[in-house]
C-alpha cells in the first residue's frame, strides 16, 4: 500500500467524525444539514488535497482527526454566520458608503424592533377607524420642519427623483444644467434615472458654466419641468457659475413650468454654525419656492435609508397618486425609523447630540483629540510590548456623496506592530470578529476614532491583543 494510500485510508468517516464530541456539541446548536454538509466538504477537500500530490508531511497534518473536526468547527462557524454584520469603522469616514452610510439614533433602533415585533397602524387610521395612509406618519412632521405643504416618502432618492419625472414629465422635455449630470454611487447617472423615469433630457449651458438666460433660452411646448441637481460628491470650483434656485424659481413662475430640486444629501441643521459650509438646508430651499424638493433619509439626515420629498400639495398629491408609488413606497420599518429620526430635529440640540451622523460630523477636535489618547493609552497597557503606538493630527471625510471638499481636524491613533507587517495586520483585523477596518499611513495601522463608537475600543484592544500574542 502507498503512502497515499494509507493516508486516504486514515481520513475517518463522517458517521465517525459527527461521534466526536466537538461536532456533537455542533450538532446540538445548528441544524443537522449544515454540519454533515460541512463534514463531507472538509473531507472531501483533503481526498483531493492528498490525491493531488501533497507534500507527505502536509498531507499527514491534514488527514489527522483532530486537525479535521477543528477545520469542520471553522467551517461551520461560518457558515452560520450572518452576512450582514456589525463592523467598526476606524476609517474616519462618517458617511462610508460600504459600511452602511448612517447609523441610526438609538430612538430610532427602538422604533424599528417595535415595528418589526408587533402589528402596527402603518395603513390604519385609529381616529377614523377606516383605512389610513402610510404618509400620514411622517408627513406632518415634514411639513412642520421643512415649511412646506405636503410632503411623501419612497425607499431613496433616485425613487424620489424617478417618480417625480415619470408623473411630471413622462414624455416631454426636462431642462437641466450640463454641469449637474452628476454620476452618483453605484455608477447610477443622472441622464440614465430621467431616460427610466420616461422623460428627456435637455442640456443646457457648458461644464463650469450655465446662466438662467440658458434655460429660458431652451424652453418650448415640449418643456415640462426645469430642474436642478445638487452636484453631490464632486464640486467645480474656479471659473464657473451656476443659476440659483430662485432664478430657476422665477423662470418657472413666469413660464408656468414647475421647478425639481434634487437635494441628494438633504440636511435639516444649519452647518455652518458648526463651522461646515457649502450645504444648503432642505428649509431653505423650500422656502426659495422649488415645487418639489428630493432629498436622502439617510447620509447628511441620519436616518435610515429613503427618499423624501415635500413641496407644494399640487405636486406631492400627484405624485402619490401616481402608480409607481406602490412600487417604491417605504416599508413599516423604515418607515419607523424615519419617524423617530425626524422628531429628534424637534429639538436641534437634541438631533445634533442623539443622531450619530451629526454628532461625529460636529464633535469638537479636542474632544476627538481626548478620545484618541485615551484608546492609545488602553492599546499600550494590553499590547504595548508587541506594537509601537502613537497619536497624531490627521483629517477625517464625511463620505457618502456629501460634503467632499470637507477636511474634519481629527486625531488619530497609529500602531506600529513590532513582529508583524503591517498589511498582515490590517488583514488579521478585517477577519476579526467583529470586522475592524482602519486604512494604512506611513507603513502603520492608523485608527480614526471619529468614527469608532462606544464600547467598539475594547474590541480594537482585544483583538490587536489576540493577533500580537497569538501572531
Amino acid at each position: 500500500m502507498t503512502v497515499k494510500q494509507d493516508l486516504l485510508r486514515k481520513i475517518p468517516s463522517v458517521d465517525e467524525l459527527l461521534n466526536t464530541p466537538k461536532i456533537k456539541a455542533l450538532l446540538k446548536d445548528h441544524p443537522r444539514s449544515v454540519v454533515v454538509d460541512k463534514t463531507r466538504t472538509v473531507t472531501d477537500g483533503i481526498r483531493k488535497a492528498i490525491a493531488k500530490g501533497t507534500d507527505e508531511r502536509k498531507a499527514k497534518d491534514m488527514a489527522g482527526k483532530a486537525v479535521i473536526v477543528e477545520r469542520i468547527k471553522r467551517e461551520v462557524d461560518e457558515y452560520v454566520r450572518p452576512n450582514l454584520r456589525h463592523v467598526v469603522n476606524a476609517t474616519g469616514v462618517v458617511l462610508h458608503t460600504n459600511l452602511g452610510r448612517s447609523i441610526l439614533a438609538d430612538e430610532a433602533v427602538v422604533a424599528v424592533v417595535e415595528a418589526a415585533r408587533y402589528y402596527s397602524n402603518l395603513e390604519f387610521d385609529l381616529k377614523k377607524n377606516a383605512r389610513g395612509s402610510r404618509h400620514s406618519h411622517i408627513e406632518e412632521l415634514l411639513v412642520r420642519l421643512t415649511g412646506a405643504e405636503e410632503a411623501m416618502a419612497v425607499n431613496n432618492n433616485a425613487s424620489a427623483v424617478l417618480l417625480a419625472l415619470s408623473a411630471i414629465a413622462k414624455g416631454k422635455e426636462v431642462i437641466v444644467s450640463r454641469g449637474q449630470l452628476v454620476e452618483i454611487g453605484g455608477s447610477f447617472r443622472i441622464p440614465d434615472v430621467m431616460s427610466a423615469g420616461g422623460a428627456r433630457l435637455r442640456e443646457v449651458g457648458t461644464t463650469n458654466k450655465t446662466y438662467i438666460r440658458d434655460y429660458k433660452n431652451a424652453i418650448t411646448e415640449k418643456t415640462a419641468l426645469l430642474m436642478r441637481v445638487h452636484p453631490s460628491n464632486f464640486r467645480v470650483v474656479g471659473f464657473s457659475h451656476e443659476a440659483g434656485l430662485k432664478e430657476l424659481v422665477d423662470l418657472g413662475k413666469e413660464t408656468g413650468l414647475p421647478v425639481l430640486d434634487d437635494l441628494g444629501s438633504g440636511v435639516m441643521v444649519d452647518l455652518e454654525k458648526y463651522g461646515i459650509t457649502g450645504e444648503p438646508t432642505v428649509q431653505n430651499n423650500v422656502k426659495d419656492g422649488a415645487d418639489l424638493v428630493t432629498f436622502s433619509g439617510d447620509k447628511l439626515m441620519g436616518g435610515p435609508q429613503a427618499g423624501l420629498i415635500v413641496g407644494s400639495s399640487e405636486f406631492v398629491s400627484r405624485l402619490k397618486k401616481h402608480p409607481m408609488a406602490r412600487a417604491v413606497r417605504i416599508d413599516k420599518m423604515t418607515l419607523a425609523a424615519m419617524e423617530a429620526t425626524l422628531r429628534l430635529y424637534l429639538d436641534e440640540k437634541e438631533a445634533v447630540k442623539k443622531i450619530p451622523t451629526l454628532r461625529m460630523l460636529t464633535e469638537r477636535p479636542q474632544s476627538v483629540a481626548r478620545r484618541a489618547k485615551a484608546l492609545a493609552s488602553e492599546i499600550k497597557t494590553a499590547a504595548g510590548k508587541r506594537v509601537d503606538v502613537s497619536v497624531r493630527s490627521d483629517m477625517s471625510k464625511a463620505g457618502g456623496g456629501s460634503l467632499p471638499l470637507l477636511d474634519l481636524p481629527t486625531t488619530v491613533v497609529c500602531v506600529d506592530p513590532l513582529d508583524m507587517n503591517v498589511n498582515k495586520l490590517e488583514e488579521r483585523l478585517r477577519f476579526f470578529d467583529p470586522p475592524i477596518l482602519a486604512r494604512i499611513s506611513e507603513d502603520k495601522l492608523v485608527f480614526d476614532v471619529r468614527t469608532i463608537q462606544e464600547g467598539e475600543n475594547g474590541l480594537i484592544v482585544k483583538a490587536l491583543t489576540d493577533i500580537a500574542r497569538n501572531g
